[in-house]
């Protein structure tokens, strides 16, 4: 069973298309659709859940605290600096 989808495209590009009536540009946007649905399920499964929390890991053992040093006051001294 399919579903109608629909979208707004400017006249112009619409005239363009007319005068290609050769192309069946339903099959265009379909093929574009499912390429482009394929193509990011692609790169979903390239991120490695266990590789980002090994990563988040490493960043919050490189996040350290310095005595002595506080960030508000550093951005203040900077601004103050101008």
């Amino acid at each position: 069973m399919s579903t109608v989808v629909s979208f707004r495209i400017d006249k112009e590009l619409k005239r363009r298309m007319n005068q290609l009536k050769h192309i069946n540009w339903s099959e265009v946007v379909r093929r574009a659709i499912y390429e482009t649905i394929i193509r990011e399920e692609a790169k979903m499964r390239k991120k490695d859940p266990e590789r980002i929390k090994r990563a988040a890991r490493r960043s919050d053992m490189l996040s350290r605290s310095v005595e002595g040093w506080n960030s508000v006051e550093e951005i203040r001294r900077w601004r103050e600096a101008k």
